[in-house]
């Protein structure tokens, strides 16, 4: 419990304690009147501060205007002998109760943001002839080692240069498992070091880490709105001054009524009380509090659960989702190729020594598959000019000749006739002036969870599924018809990437919105183009995390039908917080016009929705 919590406790306790011994003292008249002021100051001075503070600031129409009116309005009754002042007190009272669980269940959602807020490191080690130095990490250049301790965090993103240890990732990943790290491996920031010293080569500056990265995207999030958020504003610009004018009218226009028509005198201290009232009743508190709660507490849980969402507003086109579309490698599948086929014309070595030296310089998985089966050292000099045709494959001079490396397309496109092997498989042709050398088949693996977390998607009420790739299509109709997926568009470029990507949002634009998920390395184009970016196992890579409107901490499709069930889960409290206080509110109000119910009764039904509210947004924190 805060400072600010436990003061606002002890007014709540001392504030009804003096009132009833105030109730007990024989004095009348001003006297009275003075004592039972006490306690509603010690209750409600802050309430009334802010309500002059809006005043002076133009920004009257709150709830904190509305208590204060009601207040002393009913104190004005009391004075003239027709109210009681404990009628005021209380509803302050009860008004800062509820005020005091609000912040209380607040205070819980923002918890779950603030354990994730706690991966930014507060210092890294240096180490300088022997001695360890703590340095602040935004001094720490790129390529600086910096030494890691059991326990510590790690503050910057790197490569591990010398030791081995187990990593815990849970903050960033949710993943309750460590993660074992050798020399070599790559070392993300917010990471916690548990055994062994660490000492690390930096690949970033600090605000270019991936820890950094994290953190600006859960510190913007609340920037920007849902459409739910945007229809509170609006609301209240409209409903606040209705009620302040329903008010007048009922306690200055409506008592004349009965006059008109009957002659009688108008007892105007009831309908100047049904005015008060019907204040009291009108502060929409449930709605303006426990909205932006379920929000922040949606966020919350799906960061906890490993899945960054850049906004309220993403979370709630999430719940939309009808149409799911997959990138292939990387993202369905693991992205790590082997060679299970080799068909060369002449000789096996001779077709893998020519084809690593044209690849040497990339770093395309594919690429590499092929290159680690050339078992002698590179020889760069061999190496003459290289340039890449994108979507098709590399072209180099090897040793003077030109070698061509790279898909059916690209063979077509220099006139070279090639020969189709008969297994399935992504197939990357050679040729040399021209001349077909062989090809190569390269099998990726199939994700353990892709094909649950498909089935998974269809389950959560997605409608269609697609997989765009740039793999030949009989291997993305042989992965894409195991793991369930309903269309598949192969041989893409990355401009026909965006292109079919626009096709199926004018599609599926009117019944829902539409997800891409990539890899995050080549895809933010796509991404960028879809109702709403997914980027997969993106921890690290700017252009994900820019593109992407929602970032996936950890490797796994499951996190995609995850992400939804909890977006679902949050916008239907949303619903359900907005019909209970919309409704009940309105039902307070007539009751409070046509004289039914008091004070009491009002505070009560205003507080107890409120706090129902509150604590039904609190759901949204358990995925």
């Amino acid at each position: 419990m805060s400072k600010r919590q436990k003061r606002m406790l002890l007014r709540i306790i001392i504030a009804p304690i003096l009132m009833i011994a105030v109730s007990f003292v024989p004095v009348k008249g001003l006297l009275r009147f003075l004592l039972y002021m006490i306690p509603y100051l010690i209750i409600g001075y802050d309430i009334l501060k802010k309500a002059v503070l809006g005043i002076w600031n133009r920004q009257v129409l709150d709830e904190n205007f509305l208590m204060a009116v009601a207040t002393i309005g009913a104190i004005i009754i009391a004075l003239n002998g027709r109210g009681d002042y404990v009628e005021a007190i209380a509803v302050m009272l009860f008004y800062q109760i509820g005020e005091l669980f609000q912040s209380f269940a607040v205070g819980k959602s923002r918890k779950s943001i603030s354990e994730l807020m706690d991966i930014r490191p507060s210092y890294a080690n240096i180490e300088k002839n022997g001695v360890i130095t703590k340095a602040s990490p935004e001094d720490i250049d790129v390529g600086s080692i910096i030494t890691v301790l059991p326990g510590e965090k790690v503050p910057i993103d790197g490569v591990l240069a010398e030791g081995r240890s187990l990593l815990d990732t849970s903050a960033l990943t949710g993943e309750s498992l460590p993660k074992s790290v050798n020399e070599g491996d790559e070392i993300i920031s917010g990471s916690i070091n548990i055994i062994g010293v660490l000492k690390i080569r930096t690949t970033k500056l600090f605000e270019e880490s991936t820890v950094s990265k994290i953190l600006e995207l859960v510190e913007n999030a609340s920037s920007r709105k849902s459409r739910s958020e945007k229809f509170i504003s609006r609301f209240a610009a409209v409903y606040t001054p209705f009620v302040c004018a329903s008010a007048l009218i009922l306690a200055f226009v409506v008592p004349f009524v009965p006059m008109l028509f009957t002659q009688s005198n108008v007892l105007w201290s009831e309908w100047i009380y049904r005015a008060l009232t019907f204040l009291v009743v009108s502060c929409p508190c449930a709605l303006v509090i426990s909205i932006p709660l379920s929000f922040f507490a949606g966020i919350g849980c799906a960061s906890r659960a490993g899945v960054l969402v850049k906004g309220s507003n993403f979370l709630e086109a999430l719940s939309k989702a009808q149409c799911v579309v997959f990138d292939k490698t990387g993202t369905l599948t693991q992205g790590v190729f082997s060679v299970i086929a080799i068909h060369a014309e002449n000789s096996d070595e001779k077709l893998i020594e020519l084809a690593s030296l044209a690849e040497s310089a990339s770093t395309h998985p594919i690429a590499r598959s092929i290159i680690t089966l050339y078992k002698s050292t590179i020889d760069q000099k061999r190496v003459g000019e290289v340039y890449e045709l994108s979507g098709k494959g590399i072209c180099a001079l090897v040793d003077g000749k030109e070698v061509l490396v790279g898909n059916s397309a690209l063979m077509k496109e220099k006139g070279v006739e090639y020969k189709c092997p008969k297994e399935s498989g992504t197939v990357v042709y050679a040729a040399v002036d021209r001349e077909y050398e062989g090809c190569f088949v390269i099998s990726d693996r199939i994700k353990e969870n892709s094909k649950s977390a498909v089935s998974a998607l269809k389950k959560a009420g997605i409608k269609k599924t697609a997989m765009l790739t740039g793999d030949r299509a009989d291997v993305a109709v042989l992965i894409g018809k195991e793991l369930g997926i309903d269309e598949i568009y192969s041989e893409l470029l990355p401009n026909e990437k965006v292109e079919k990507l626009e096709k199926l949002l004018e599609e599926n634009g009117k019944k829902g919105t539409v997800i891409f998920v990539g890899d995050g390395i080549n895809d933010a184009p796509v991404i960028s183009r879809a109702d709403i970016g997914v980027a997969m196992g993106a921890l690290g890579s700017d252009a994900a995390i820019e593109a992407a409107d929602v970032v996936l901490m950890e490797d796994d499709p499951m996190q995609i039908p995850k992400a939804i069930k909890i977006s679902k889960k949050c916008m239907g409290i949303v619903y359900q917080n907005s019909i209970f206080a919309i409704g009940v509110k309105l039902a307070c109000l007539i009751l409070a016009a046509a004289g039914i119910t008091n004070m009491w009764i009002a505070i009560f039904a205003d507080v107890g929705v409120m706090l129902l509210a509150v604590l039904n947004a609190l759901r949204a924190m358990k995925s």
